[in-house]
């Protein structure tokens, strides 16, 4: 079992449910150490004063804020745990929304909450149920680390789930970041044959049929140069449609969209009439071989 990299408790009224918290993914990025090309020499990174040339130990190393004109404040350590929120053990729901409500703009990383004492397992079953029979989640603060976090807490089938969230004000505003975006499309033919194209490519959510290709890609081109083999990938990069084809495009993907859902079914269909013929074919053999044993034993 892993080990819970935070305790404590969810507190919800007068309730009090013991908790440890257990990371609930994991990236599948492939590691690289940087060199001096055409060498074999590893780049190390050193602090180093940019003043003297020197190296400078860790524990001598303070903070400092730009306050703008080329001036700082500098901030020692201590002074920012003294600052900091203290090492809580709670997660303290205050109010619980509907999660069709929240935005995953807000969602920032997944963690699952496990009971953490046997005898108070009904509790964190009684949460559970209850937070799943109503759809909702309960908004909650905790300290992990010397850091505040805003959270969720969800049912997910058998087990509670964290969700870490951004604060309002960590979300950039769009009009800030991007500038003038288009204005409503209109409810003419482009939009409905959008519509028409969305409705025809739609599926159920199957997580396991999505995979990492470039991280493969990556593996085989490292295993490829190991062997001394050479990896080639040419692809052609997408070129932005037309405004003039847009229809065009659109009434063309949906015939091929529609025309691949309908590929897709009728394999099924097929191999379920095999079985049914194979399976009349088998039993008249059988009754075959009967009426012969029966003819045996009359001669």
């Amino acid at each position: 079992m892993a080990r819970a990299i935070w305790s404590g408790y969810i507190n919800f009224g007068l309730v009090s449910v013991p908790v440890g918290l257990y990371s609930a993914t994991q990236e599948h990025e492939i590691d690289f150490h940087q060199f001096q090309k055409g060498t074999s020499d590893r780049i190390r990174y050193k602090r180093v004063n940019e003043r003297t040339g020197r190296e400078v130990p860790y524990e001598k190393i303070v903070k400092g804020h730009d306050v703008g004109g080329g001036e700082y404040v500098i901030v020692e350590p201590d002074e920012l745990d003294d600052i900091a929120p203290g090492k809580s053990r709670s997660l303290e729901i205050d109010t619980f929304v509907d999660l069709d409500e929240i935005d995953p703009m807000h969602f920032q990383k997944s963690y699952y909450l496990g009971p953490s004492d046997p005898e108070n397992a009904s509790s964190y079953a009684l949460l559970r149920d209850a937070l799943a029979k109503t759809n909702r989640a309960g908004i909650a603060k905790f300290v992990m680390r010397g850091k505040e976090y805003l959270a969720t807490i969800r049912a997910d089938e058998k087990v509670l789930v964290l969700e870490t969230m951004f604060f309002a004000d960590e979300i950039r505003d769009p009009d800030e970041e991007l500038g003038e975006l288009p204005r409503k499309a209109g409810a003419g033919k482009q939009l409905s044959m959008a519509v028409d194209l969305i409705e025809a490519m739609s599926g159920e959510w199957k997580p396991s049929a999505y995979q990492d290709t470039y991280t493969e890609r990556v593996k085989d081109l490292v295993k490829a140069k190991h062997q001394g083999k050479e990896v080639v990938y040419a692809e052609e990069e997408p070129q932005a449609t037309n405004p003039t084809d847009v229809v065009a495009a659109l009434r063309a993907s949906v015939e091929e969209a529609r025309k691949a859902r309908s590929t897709k079914k009728r394999p099924a269909k097929k191999a379920a009439t095999k079985k049914t013929t194979t399976a009349k074919k088998s039993t008249a053999k059988k009754s075959t071989t009967k009426k012969s044993a029966s003819k045996k034993k009359a001669a």
